[in-house]
């Protein structure tokens, strides 16, 4: 495991879904501002999620054919412009182009960083599982800088947002002398698909009908992941009547506890397989999902906002080693469809949930997303895992230069 490169990463990470998580924690306040309905805050959170979604299985395939590295500072730096033009515009549907701007940059950065991620972190579940972090913890920030911001300023001072990707790209300019001066060895990059391919074999053969029932699990996860994201706040406020602070209090609480379950995921799947971290995941997940959508009171909806946020990470890390065993000759691939197709469908029914919550109360669509989940519980209880035979490919050479990531 190279520590520092793993340590860069998640940063990078960090900043990347701190702009993912900037989104849902902006649409109370677009609300507010701009009177938009259930139906239009949906749409937003189809720009982010959906748009970015069915994107980001192209950066895979393109970062399986060869490395990319430069997508990772392009990709977070377009999510940051996209995430301050929304707040600057007055147009919804100029709002609607800049979030996809947004979702389309989160898009291009995770196949190639998530493909590095691996690399550096080895076979260990707990790398991953701390590269995955870095993402949950930006995610859980984000409601906090928004409110601040926003709450604060007003949406005119939105650039602000813009900050954490400055920075981020300052680093990522001097990371190589950086990374030198410490003394850390260059990490060999994932080799593309048609060298995996040449080195691994027989034994690494890509598994298509497993990986096809982990995207559908996947599916089944990412739909009430979004459309908890997206309305939790607004359950807060219009359903318990509390404050937009409350509101942006219990996101930051579901956010957060993603982070601890995260890294707990990642301890389960190195102690005890990561299999049980998936199944344990799903199962905790579901009475969580009822205790949001019954919850009478505000300490009640953050409890189970806080079970069902680290329940729902739990098999974060263990998902996307899976899936590249699943298809070891298509890292990148694999990487793009779990974490893009698989969690359009998250963004693609977030319109419909907020059309039900229109129509019959925020209370009738958290309803309707329970007996959605049974679904996918009971799908990841089946899901095989897959042990590949060690390979020891040569390392491809690495090219010196400032914008390389190894």
């Amino acid at each position: 495991m190279k520590k520092g490169q793993l340590g860069f990463l998640t940063g990078t990470h960090l900043v990347n879904d701190l702009y993912q998580g900037a989104i849902p924690a902006m649409l109370p306040f677009l609300m507010v501002e701009r009177h938009y309905s259930y139906v239009a805050v949906s749409g937003l959170a189809f720009a982010a999620s959906g748009v970015s979604s069915l994107f980001q299985p192209l950066f895979g395939v393109l970062s399986d054919r060869k490395p990319r590295t430069w997508l990772v500072p392009v990709g977070f730096s377009a999510a940051a412009l996209g995430v301050v033009a929304a707040g600057l515009s007055d147009s919804y549907m100029v709002t609607w182009l800049c979030v996809a701007l947004a979702g389309i940059g989160i898009a291009a950065y995770h196949p190639p960083a998530t493909s590095q991620a691996r690399a550096a972190g080895g076979s260990s579940q707990k790398a991953m599982s701390v590269f995955a972090v870095g993402g949950t913890i930006g995610g859980s920030l984000a409601p906090s800088l928004v409110t601040l911001v926003i709450g604060s300023v007003g949406f005119s001072g939105s650039y602000l947002l813009a900050v954490p990707a400055l920075v981020m790209g300052v680093l990522w300019v001097l990371k190589g002398p950086w990374m030198r001066r410490r003394g850390h060895t260059p990490v060999p990059p994932l080799l593309t698909g048609a060298a995996l391919r040449a080195a691994g074999g027989a034994g690494r053969a890509d598994d298509w009908r497993s990986f096809a029932r982990l995207v559908a699990v996947i599916i089944g996860w990412s739909i009430p992941f979004v459309t908890v994201t997206s309305l939790v706040s607004l359950h807060a406020q219009r359903d318990l009547g509390q404050s937009a602070a409350a509101g942006a209090a219990v996101l930051t609480c579901y956010t957060a506890a993603g982070a601890v379950g995260t890294l707990l995921g990642g301890w389960i799947g190195d102690r005890h397989g990561r299999m049980t971290s998936v199944r344990l995941g799903y199962l905790v997940a579901f009475p969580a999902l009822v205790g949001i959508a019954w919850a009478p009171t505000f300490p009640v909806l953050v409890l189970s906002a806080l079970l069902f946020g680290a329940s729902m990470f739990l098999p974060f890390a263990a998902q996307v080693t899976l899936a590249q065993d699943y298809l070891p000759n298509r890292p990148g691939t694999a990487s793009g469809l779990t974490l893009g197709l698989a969690m359009a469908a998250g963004g693609l029914c977030a319109p419909a949930f907020g059309w039900l919550a229109d129509s019959s109360g925020l209370r009738w669509a958290f309803y309707a997303l329970v007996a959605l989940f049974v679904f996918p519980v009971l799908m990841a209880t089946r899901l095989p895992d897959r042990v590949l035979a060690s390979t020891a490919p040569p390392p491809e050479p690495v090219e010196a230069g400032v914008g390389n990531t190894h």
